[in-house]
């Protein structure tokens, strides 16, 4: 089962694709989480990307693709992954589907989450995580029991450079021009499923989950 996350920064797929990696015991992998460790390590790779994200813009296709066809390649994803972040645009998903189709595997689901803005500044300013555990939290919508310490491992909870207003709007507005184009691209291949995440409609990450674990079953995905 391969299973891709779309959704504007904020939108909760770090925190959907969590519930979704538990329930369905298949790993999450994270582009970001990846260049972030390199960014924290100053490898080559690390300074190249940190150069377009500390921007709020997107990494190189290539380097994302190559990153991504290694990963795809390790023995952990061989019975399911859960892609948060990749594919962004419309060429990374057709390189995706190079991939798979090499490795005789195919996207199955593609969940693309959906936030009012006003909402997803506020979540991202106010968006901490453990650089352990990778534990998403809000210090508003849930934030954890001690503050600033990882509910999970105990470690203390970072924000990232890039969480902040105004970084955050050159994210959205690249997201709208270059990651948007994907939902087309999915519905398309009738692989999609849409979701309203919203303190607004009383919808949030645990409910999504359920949500998309029923339509997974109602649907037999495999």
């Amino acid at each position: 089962m391969v299973i891709i996350m779309l959704g504007a920064p904020g939108t909760g797929k770090g925190t959907v694709s969590g519930m979704l990696s538990d329930k369905l015991n298949i790993p999450q992998v994270s582009t970001g989480d990846i260049f972030r460790k390199h960014i924290s390590e100053q490898t080559e790779l690390g300074k190249l990307a940190n150069s377009y994200i500390s921007q709020g813009k997107l990494v190189p296709d290539d380097v994302t693709i190559n990153l991504v066809k290694d990963r795809l390649q390790q023995d952990d994803v061989q019975e399911g992954v859960i892609l948060d972040g990749f594919p962004r645009t419309v060429k990374q998903a057709e390189a995706l589907d190079n991939m798979l189709n090499n490795l005789n595997r195919k996207v199955s689901l593609t969940v693309n989450l959906t936030t009012p803005e006003k909402e997803l500044i506020e979540r991202v300013v106010n968006r901490r995580i453990c650089p352990k555990c990778k534990t998403v939290y809000n210090l508003i919508l849930n934030p954890p029991h001690n503050e600033n310490i990882c509910d999970n491992c105990g470690n203390e909870l970072v924000k990232r450079e890039d969480d902040n207003e105004s970084t955050f709007k050159g994210r959205l507005n690249t997201y709208i021009q270059e990651t948007s184009p994907l939902v087309n691209y999915y519905e398309n291949q009738e692989k999609l499923f849409s979701a309203v995440v919203s303190q607004s409609i009383n919808k949030m990450g645990k409910d999504v989950t359920q949500d998309v674990l029923e339509y997974i079953k109602k649907k037999h995905i495999t």
